[in-house]
């Protein structure tokens, strides 16, 4: 079975490019990597380093963090680009071309997002489902909105399984909150990895989102439900 490929195309400047071609597994949705692919893991990705506190994973049998190891190329093919340098971004999938001239540190979050949710890390599983229909660029409603989407749908297959399931939002809390703490944990790593900020501050967006989303949960939902409306008209059938 082949692989789901998307790829990230930086363009820098007229001479200047960066190509990111992201494998994921059609079953599993981790990443699949080629020894081409994948970079020496740099001594900041060891597992012990600056490990996230609730971390699962032992160093006995997972030597390095499976998510720094899978931010190290992009980490290092970043170094001396600044936040806010201006670029040209194409995301190309089966389905769709996405282009978007945006700052460094946004397209970077973008790729990094994608990466993270397949990397592997046991607390960013849940998001592998928005990975595999991956939206570039997204902004917080849609971000709200898919993930939303994700974790009810998600629900519904625990339901299915005899697994039980919720309606409401407490467990999807959770999971960002966790989040919040690898996302700590990981700019403490990168921050020892660079010397320019585009991907620190490419993992700080990212937890703005962990850090807002739990928020809108009870107020820009609200908002959202308009959108519903003709979930709320009478079944009763016209005479």
């Amino acid at each position: 079975m082949s692989t789901i490929d998307i790829q990230y195309r930086f363009k820098i400047s007229e001479r200047k490019e960066h190509v990111f071609d992201i494998r994921l597994d059609p079953v599993t949705l981790e990443l699949v990597n080629t020894d081409r692919d994948t970079p020496k893991a740099p001594s900041w990705a060891a597992l012990d380093y600056h490990k996230c506190g609730h971390c699962p994973l032992s160093s006995s049998t997972h030597s390095t963090c499976p998510l720094a190891v899978s931010l190290a190329g992009i980490v290092a093919r970043f170094e001396g680009i600044i936040s806010y340098d201006e670029l040209s971004l194409d995301v190309v999938t089966e389905e769709r071309v996405i282009s978007q001239r945006t700052t460094a540190q946004r397209g970077i979050s973008s790729l990094m997002g994608l990466v993270i949710a397949a990397s592997g890390c046991p607390h960013t599983a849940h998001f592998r489902p928005m990975a595999r229909f991956h939206l570039p660029l997204a902004s917080e409603e849609e971000t709200l909105y898919r993930v939303t989407s994700m974790y009810l749908l998600g629900q519904y297959f625990r339901m299915q399984a005899g697994l039980g399931g919720e309606l409401d939002f407490a467990g999807l809390a959770e999971i960002y909150q966790n989040i919040e703490k690898v996302n700590v944990a990981i700019t403490t790593r990168l921050r020892a990895a660079t010397k320019t900020d585009s991907s620190v501050n490419a993992i700080i967006c990212l937890d703005i989102y962990a850090k807002i989303i739990p928020y809108f949960l009870e107020d820009k939902l609200d908002k959202t439900r308009t959108l519903f409306s003709s979930f709320f008209c009478s079944d009763a059938p016209v005479e």
